[in-house]
């Protein structure tokens, strides 16, 4: 049997008196990242400023469209929010093609972040897949800024081409703030020098002591699924690796069961897991 789904803390949630009610923002500013994915920084139109801890997530509203729930991925000064968004929808492209200026709804922040609390002192290897380095870029903004707290720290990151790898100009700047940073693509391009594979490749290069280390996982399923086995299969306890689910999530307070997971809801008990309790669940697909 599993263990229990992590209950909601004190760190899980800071949301607004009603949680169904989304917040007026501004687009302040949109930069490209890669190939129809942008980075759009939100800025409350009320002024307050809201609390987010890494790996949560907000609901986004498009007026007249929807909404769907996208990930942190960082915080600017005077309370923007920004969120990284691939097209892949009807919301996702209008948040997409969305101008300075334009006025969106959001709700939030919702979910179970990264478990940083576990983390001190030990090595840390984070592992990001695709677009999953969007939900891990707090966490390690916050490792660099606390770089004196941890071990060895290694970040992981494997891309479709090269044109995909996400914040390159911040990953550089990681790596002068002694971190371990490797790339690897799954089709390279005329000059890319680097690794050619999928990112699990990397973990065999990757410094760290398994006996006293947290892993940090998000990417597709079935990238953590194989990651999560390989870093085990190196000496990483379960209970230390966590991997962050993105299902259908609508309501994003546990009200509707579209996220519903085993015993757990994507939601409100996530997205961030720890892998010993979601292991026996990725096998179950969305459908």
């Amino acid at each position: 049997m599993p263990a229990e789904a992590p209950a909601a803390t004190a760190r899980s949630a800071v949301v607004t008196s009603d949680p169904m009610l989304p917040r007026l923002h501004r687009v302040a500013r949109v930069r490209g990242e890669a190939k129809g994915v942008k980075t759009l920084a939100l800025q409350p139109l009320d002024g307050a400023a809201t609390a987010c801890t890494p790996g949560q997530f907000n609901m986004l509203w498009v007026f007249g469209v929807g909404e769907s729930a996208i990930s942190v991925s960082g915080e600017a000064p005077g309370g923007i929010l920004l969120h990284t968004v691939r097209d892949v929808g009807l919301v996702t492209d209008a948040l997409c093609h969305a101008r300075p200026g334009t006025v969106v709804g959001v709700r939030g922040p919702f979910g179970r972040g990264w478990g940083l609390g576990h983390a001190d002192g030990s090595d840390v290897v984070v592992v990001a897949g695709g677009l999953g380095l969007a939900p891990l870029r707090p966490l390690v903004r916050h490792l660099v800024s606390h770089r004196q707290e941890y071990g060895r720290i290694a970040l992981l990151v494997g891309a479709r081409s090269p044109d995909q790898l996400l914040f390159g100009p911040e990953s550089r700047r990681w790596a002068r703030r002694d971190l371990s940073v490797l790339a690897t693509v799954d089709h390279a391009r005329p000059g890319w020098d680097g690794p050619v594979g999928v990112v699990t490749d990397l973990i065999e290069r990757a410094p760290f002591d398994p006996s006293r280390t947290v892993a940090y996982v998000c990417g597709p399923e079935v990238m953590m699924r194989f990651t999560a086995r390989a870093l085990v299969e190196r000496g990483v306890a379960p209970e230390r690796i966590e991997v962050s689910m993105e299902r259908n999530m609508r309501c994003a307070i546990g009200f509707c069961g579209h996220c519903q997971l085993g015993p757990a809801f994507v939601c409100r008990d996530g997205p961030v897991f720890s892998y010993d309790f979601i292991r026996p669940l990725l096998r179950v697909r969305e459908l």
